[in-house]
């Protein structure tokens, strides 16, 4: 899970979502999946719209997995209490131009680029979307790239991502 917005909240949502995952494996028997993490938290976001007492948490959650069933999985909820889910998505300051490039990207592409490539191609896709979406160039210290695989979830260190940012530029 990735939260944006106030570090307040986002702890509190982080710590909410952990526990509605843990009392779900606790009732069932078997890991949450993420479209069900991904409602839960929008429904319980929604709760807090509805009386005046209550701050909404201004925090946007981005949920991904790799699920048995569903494959890999994107969904994302607001503060509003909506969720969906996605193929590519981005949360920020141009959230709208970077969603719209990979859209149009994800429009003209009949497979997944997730199908057909390493993690590294499917890294080295996402950063030069953001560059090209932001209009700016990327050191090691800009970025922070977590890896969802089918059993193993890690972060790339500061040497993986400059590989990542060396082979983007020798690409052009």
């Amino acid at each position: 899970m990735v939260a944006n917005g106030p570090i307040p909240d986002a702890r509190n949502a982080a710590t909410r979502a952990k526990a509605e995952a843990a009392e779900f494996r606790y009732k069932y028997g078997y890991d949450m999946p993420c479209d069900v993490l991904a409602k839960r938290m929008a429904n319980l976001s929604q709760i807090y719209t509805q009386r005046a007492y209550m701050r909404p948490l201004g925090v946007i959650l981005t949920f991904v997995s790799v699920d048995e069933e569903l494959g890999p999985s994107i969904y994302k909820s607001d503060p509003a209490g909506y969720y969906v889910g996605y193929k590519a998505t981005a949360t920020g300051p141009k959230q709208q131009e970077i969603t719209t490039n990979l859209e149009n990207y994800f429009k003209k592409k009949e497979t997944s680029y997730l199908e057909e490539d390493s993690w590294e191609k499917v890294v080295e896709f996402a950063i030069a979307h953001l560059i090209d979406s932001l209009g700016t160039e990327f050191t090691k210290k800009d970025l922070e790239v977590g890896i969802a695989l089918k059993d193993i979830f890690f972060v790339l260190n500061s040497e993986q991502i400059e590989e990542r940012l060396v082979a983007i530029a020798e690409q052009d």
